[in-house]
């Protein structure tokens, strides 16, 4: 008997039956059957050895896909526990995905796992992996899978198993004398990880619920080849120079402190200023693209909440309800239903539409204190808010707007390389078929005229309405959530928004959430991490330190600082005691991005010297001169 494989290039090959994907890929190439990791038949993912008996479409994914990863490392991770059952045989294990960048793996153990412990884990791996253990599946009962954890004591096994429906197959993988309860597909055998890096612990609470017992967690990563954990350690290393959290400590931008409490965010001086500007450049833009500015309360009664429907859905995100002459009013976690009250404010005409609303509104979530991180999890924050209120013949020109004006403004933040995604209907839509069909289409049209490369996430939008995603990539090839371009077809319905138009009768308009930046704290974050804290010269709370050579300079200090200042340029001079050494330094150190040098010389010839972060001595000239300099960079 022969069957018929269909390959990603459309291309047909014929093979006698049964056949396996792993034998399919060494037929094309002994290097693809080398690098595969995994299949998918029919658009289902099996292991490499899995039976093909019919016709089928087949797609070999290798480690260069986020599938290939992703198997890849979840394959790992089952290597990591092996290691640790081998090592510490009392410890229960749990569970261990694969994450974006890599995997953990969650232990029960009382004492936490110390850095020498890791290596010698990391050891156990390698000499595991030059075993070539096969990664072996089997399926069978709930009940023999409840037999078979059960004798070994792993009880957390069994709680995963007693959520399963009874009468599902279940299956389970070992590799020589582990096996785990899991749904697959793994790699071939342990001989396809060459290398591993354990990178961290923590604890984490069993299904992370806080009333659970707090596990042992292990991070690790792994590559096919050791040049690729060798250049991913190095990228590690540079993203640690990058943390938004070190460099706001650095440079005295912000901090978060328990006594006010965790995910609650303060600015210090400069980082106010460069907030100020963030602000101020955002509300000039909107303004210039026909965007009505306005702003909201922080609190909302609940049947508001009610309304909107995030009493229903997000109720868990929100925070408890105060008590207000009798009523429930609870912090607001979005900004959209005010935007809503207030263009219900006044029966609109077509002739106002569209309408642009744009707000800096501060939200508040409730978020589980394990997730908080820096400003890129926080319980307050401020959003980039923006509403448009259209026709349906209005949707293609503003969606065009829209993506012109978020690219433009994220590309006036030093931001140059983007990925995008166009999400489509879900399962569980709420609207129209052809409103969804009419709103999908001015996405998707929008972003060919415009020629914008694009990747579609099918079935990844909202309940209520399709959206498209911009990620900003940085130097480390990180992929950072900003714009987000969202319909929605359900607070218009739930708060029975209208328009009259020109046939003088009342109609449903469209809306579109939008948030270019997303939050003011988050973008903030991305954009220290982006630059490595050496910010473009507009946004830099200090653009120049005026440094005295010794104290004999320090009138002529104050003189140039405020000839600065009178020319619109961010000046402060240093009145300290020190040597110029140690001033420099702590002005790179601080990457403020000019230096005017002042000594004897450059008061007898009124002159400074000026300097630049991390180019250098620019020498000496007039203070006219400086300030052209300086000027030009803006």
């Amino acid at each position: 008997m022969s069957l018929k494989i269909t390959l990603p290039d459309a291309s047909v090959k014929e093979y006698s039956a049964p056949i396996t994907p792993l034998k399919v890929a060494e037929e094309i190439s002994p290097r693809l059957a080398d690098a595969a990791i995994a299949a998918e038949v029919n658009g289902k993912l099996v292991d490499l050895d899995t039976e093909i008996t019919t016709d089928a479409s087949l797609t070999i994914h290798t480690f260069t896909t986020e599938t290939g990863k992703e198997v890849y490392w979840h394959s790992t991770a089952h290597l990591m526990a092996q290691a640790v059952k081998q090592l510490f045989p009392k410890v229960k294990v749990t569970i261990g995905p694969a994450i974006e960048q890599g995997f953990y793996y969650d232990f029960d153990r009382d004492e936490n796992f110390t850095d020498e412990e890791l290596i010698q884990i990391e050891n156990r791996m390698k000499e595991l992996s030059s075993q070539n253990l096969p990664y072996s599946r089997k399926e069978l009962s709930k009940q023999d899978a409840v037999d078979i954890f059960g004798k070994m004591g792993e009880n957390y096994k069994l709680e995963l198993l007693d959520a399963i429906p009874d009468g599902d197959i279940i299956s389970t993988y070992t590799q020589g004398d582990f096996i785990d309860l899991c749904r697959g597909p793994h790699i071939i055998n342990t001989g396809k990880i060459k290398a591993v890096k354990l990178l961290k612990t923590s604890g984490a609470y069993w299904r992370g619920d806080e009333k659970n017992k707090m596990l042992k967690r292990i991070y690790g990563i792994s590559f096919p080849t050791n040049k690729e954990l060798t250049e991913y350690l190095t990228m590690l290393e540079e993203a640690k120079k990058r943390d938004h959290r070190k460099l706001g400590k650095d440079l005295d931008l912000f901090s978060i402190d328990d006594e006010v409490g965790p995910g609650l965010v303060l600015w210090h001086p400069n980082g106010a200023m460069m907030r100020h500007l963030i602000e101020q450049y955002w509300k000039e833009a909107h303004l210039k693209s026909g965007y009505k500015l306005v702003y909201s309360p922080h609190i909302g009664r609940a049947h508001l909440w009610q309304t909107s429907g995030h009493l229903g859905y997000y109720n868990e995100n929100m925070y408890a309800p105060m008590d207000i002459d009798g009523q429930e009013y609870y912090l607001k976690p979005m900004n959209c239903p005010f935007h809503i009250a207030i263009y219900k404010s006044n029966l609109r005409s077509y002739r106002e539409l569209p309408l642009r609303l744009a707000e800096l509104g501060t939200v508040y979530r409730y978020e589980r204190s394990g997730v908080l991180h820096g400003l890129m999890r926080v319980r307050g924050f401020t959003q980039d808010d923006a509403h448009i209120i259209c026709t349906a013949e209005q949707l293609k020109d503003e969606v065009e707007k829209l993506l012109v004006f978020s690219m433009d403004m994220l590309k006036h933040f030093g931001f140059e390389n983007f990925q995008v995604y166009l999400s489509t209907k879900p399962d569980n839509p709420v609207g129209d078929d052809k409103d969804w069909e009419m709103a999908t289409e001015s996405l998707r049209e929008s972003l060919e005229k415009l020629n914008i490369s694009y990747d579609v996430d099918e079935g990844g939008g909202a309940f209520y309405g399709p959206k498209i995603d911009i990620k900003i990539k940085d130097a480390l090839n990180r992929a950072w959530q900003c714009t987000t371009i969202q319909f929605d077809f359900n607070e218009p319905f739930r708060f029975n928004m209208e328009y009259i138009g020109a046939d003088n009768q009342p109609h449903r308009p469209f809306m579109i959430h939008r948030a270019v930046l997303g939050s003011m704290e988050r973008f903030f974050g991305t954009l220290l991490e982006y630059h490595a804290g050496n910010m473009p010269l507009w946004l830099c709370p200090v653009q120049v330190m005026v440094l005295p050579i010794t104290d004999s300079q320090m009138d002529y200090a104050r003189k140039v600082t405020e000839n600065l200042l009178s020319q619109g340029i961010r000046a402060e001079y240093d009145f300290r005691s020190e040597k110029i050494g140690y001033k420099i330094r702590e002005a790179e150190i601080k990457k403020i991005p000019f230096m005017c040098i002042v000594g004897k010389n450059e008061v007898e010839n009124e002159q400074v010297t000026l300097r630049r972060h991390t180019v250098g001595d620019l020498g000496a000239m007039t203070l006219d001169a400086a300030i052209s300099k300086i000027q030009s960079e803006h």
